[in-house]
């Protein structure tokens, strides 16, 4: 007898969407059937109506129980929400798996940065505190040692592909943030060889910090001037010198938050030399542009790097429609208003987006439900294309034998408008809060223990697991 079967007249699956009954037992997919064709017991059967039934989010980018920079917190020691906040959020937004981040400097205090023993000392923070699956970037700072890079390599054969850099210091308040162009090389030398992944949080630096700087003497450095600091150009410089590196090393490449259409042209560009180049967006930049920072409170719509304009929001959702950017994230990073908010400078402007419950809702309605992409399509950005390219697929994003039983029940039809009473993280503000959204996700599953079911939390923080992975061959290399 199985544990739980779940029947759908629509029913993403890789091959199409259809009726379709979908066999569990002990977490995992043991058959997905054409709806009526087999007669097979279960515990429990859970018929899907008129819902639509998805593979569980993967969120690609989340901040989680870290250290804020202190030049966002006036010099106060504040830290990010708990696993067990976000994770919590994530699982109430249909996300069934987390990604998360391992800091140099951060969550090790080793003097040369090891990154095995980072995730590992992760693993120890969220094991019994998070309700989703999850897994880690280690994060490297400034230049990294040989014996970094030996660690590097070691993490990639334990099952942590994906190692994320920064181009910048993000504001001149901050040093040692960046990685130069050849400890980038060395570094996406190493991943390549061992077939991991780069990560970048891509800008460059020595134009932003000129601009902040001259923005501040011109006595212009208020907060709402942030797009004229963290440009399209910038965006362009640094993805063509990353991409160029990446190419040296035969690395493949994943961009965080892609802001706008140079970053677009340059992944684009990247893909027509054959390179496996991936980007992301953000669920902020595709609904709001630079003219929201000039409301009263517009500091709270600031992720690094800065929104753009109407015409740079419209490029983003052309290409999420049409292939160009691969997956939506958060670079959820959750604290309270007031800390959100007070930064009126250049140099103080907190980055970060309360949105790791919010992400699937907007996607779809701004996306499915306004026909700018498909149903197909969603599911590819949500869940398919971040499991793909972080190394999680086949065993996370897709209805298919043989993977987690990572289901969503979603409302396709359903018309509520986002209020801070329906959601779940930690944080005391949302910026969707007041968005109406047509859609909502109804149960979630993890590995086949229903998690949450008609608005209520039935899982427990003990439920989510460490997930191992793999890069698969054909991700590594679109040639």
């Amino acid at each position: 007898m199985l544990d739980l079967i779940i029947t759908g007249d629509r029913v993403v699956t890789p091959e199409r969407t259809g009726a379709f009954e979908i066999g569990i037992h002990e977490g995992i997919i043991v058959y997905v059937a054409e709806r009526g064709r087999l007669q097979v017991e279960a515990r429990r059967v859970i018929d899907a109506g008129d819902r639509v039934v998805l593979p569980g989010g993967v969120e690609a980018h989340a901040h989680i129980a870290e250290p804020m920079y202190t030049g966002w917190t006036r010099g106060e020691e504040v830290w990010l929400q708990s696993p067990e906040g976000a994770t919590r959020a994530a699982i109430f937004g249909g996300t069934t798996t987390v990604v998360s981040f391992a800091f140099m400097d951060v969550h090790t205090r080793q003097r040369a940065f090891d990154a095995n023993e980072a995730v590992r000392g992760r693993i120890a923070v969220f094991e019994g505190h998070a309700y989703t699956d999850f897994a880690f970037h280690p994060v490297l700072t400034g230049t990294p040692s040989p014996a970094t890079l030996a660690s590097v390599a070691e993490a990639i054969d334990d099952g942590t592909p994906s190692i994320k850099v920064f181009t910048t210091d993000v504001t001149t308040g901050q040093d040692g943030v960046k990685i130069d162009s050849g400890a980038l090389l060395d570094l996406a030398q190493v991943i390549a060889a061992r077939n991991g992944i780069l990560v970048a949080h891509a800008e460059d630096d020595e134009l932003v910090k000129y601009k902040e700087a001259t923005l501040a003497r011109e006595g212009r450095d208020h907060w709402y001037n942030l797009h004229l600091v963290h440009t399209n150009l910038s965006e362009d410089i640094a993805f063509y010198k990353v991409t160029r590196l990446a190419a040296e090393a035969g690395c493949a490449l994943y961009f965080m938050h892609v802001t706008g259409a140079a970053g677009v042209a340059s992944i684009a560009q990247a893909r027509t030399r054959g390179q496996a180049v991936y980007g992301e967006v953000l669920h902020n930049y595709l609904c709001f542009t630079a003219e929201d920072y000039k409301q009263p409170d517009g500091g709270k719509y600031q992720t690094y790097p800065a929104l753009k304009s109407e015409a740079d929001r419209q490029a983003l959702w052309d290409a999420l429609a049409r292939g160009g950017l691969d997956t939506v994230a958060t670079d959820e990073y959750t604290t309270s208003y007031q800390i959100k908010t007070q930064g009126k400078t250049l140099a103080t402007a907190c980055g970060g987006h309360a949105g790791i419950e919010t992400r699937g809702m907007i996607a779809f309605s701004e996306g499915v439900a306004q026909g700018r992409i498909s149903l197909e399509r969603f599911v590819e950005v949500f869940s398919t294309n971040p499991a793909r390219i972080l190394g999680l697929y086949p065993r996370k994003g897709v209805i298919a034998p043989g993977s987690d039983a990572d289901l969503v029940l979603w409302d396709t039809q359903g018309t509520r408008t986002i209020r801070m009473a329906d959601l779940h993280h930690e944080g005391d503000y949302s910026i969707w809060e007041g968005w109406t959204v047509r859609g909502w996700p109804e149960t979630t599953i993890l590995r086949g223990k229903v998690m949450v079911e008609d608005g209520r939390l039935l899982g427990s923080p003990t439920d989510g697991r460490f997930v191992k992975r793999k890069m698969l061959p054909r991700t590594l290399s679109m040639k």
